[in-house]
């Protein structure tokens, strides 16, 4: 069966109800309300998103389970070589927003990777459905979309900041290198792919950072 033709179900409308209602009351609650307070949550928000994410895939399987480990266990190893030896992305040290750490990288950064490569392949499965490699590169390339439109805004929300304060081009090219392995294996591991769920999390996404991005340059 195409993972496009499986039927919207409840529990995926709530879920996309769900994010959008996180990030905009976010969104309004670090401008207006206490924005200490609502940036202090942001692993609540991680792990419930990550959660949510696993209760909408179509099928749970082997295939699943070796993408997402594979994306835990790289990710996690490549942000601890990182923090600690300056590798791939350039010199960077995690604030106290992420939660819980381990050689001074989150564990929720491992559960992240694993977040943004899922929902990233999904949408890169819709315009690249026969190509495992042109759909791994293309969710690599939103990957770092993605984490460009966060760059900017991640030391002013004490997530991570560069020895530089501006991320180096390494970065992003570490980035692409990186996720591009880790996008192949969840293409061709994961047959049946959530695409209504996965699609609105990464305009959420860009909604969310995109508009503090926005505001931060207009200050």
């Amino acid at each position: 069966m195409k993972d496009y033709l499986i039927p919207v179900t409840n529990t995926t409308k709530i879920s996309v109800g769900l994010i959008w209602l996180f990030h905009i009351s976010g969104l309004f609650g670090i401008l207006f309300i206490d924005r200490e307070l609502f940036l202090e949550t942001t692993p609540i928000n991680l792990f419930v998103t990550f959660i949510m994410l696993f209760v909408n895939q179509p099928q749970m399987d082997k295939g699943v389970a070796l993408a997402a480990g594979f994306a835990f266990i790289v990710g996690f190893a490549v942000e601890f070589l990182g923090v600690n030896y300056g590798l791939i992305f350039g010199e960077y040290a995690y604030g106290n927003n992420l939660g819980l750490k381990v050689g001074g990288v989150p564990l929720l950064i491992g559960a992240n990777w694993v977040m943004l490569t899922f929902i990233t392949g999904a949408v890169a499965a819709i315009f690249f459905d026969t190509s495992a490699i042109k759909a791994a590169a293309f969710g690599a390339f939103l990957m770092v979309l993605i984490d460009l439109v966060i760059e900017p805004v991640a030391p002013k929300f004490d997530f991570w900041e560069f020895a530089d304060v501006t991320a180096p081009l390494s970065n992003y090219i570490g980035w692409f290198l990186v996720a591009f392995p880790i996008q192949w294996v969840y293409q061709t591991q994961v047959k049946l792919k959530d695409r209504v769920f996965s699609f609105h999390l990464v305009l959420v996404q860009f909604f969310f950072f995109g508009a503090f991005s926005l505001i931060q340059l207009a200050s």
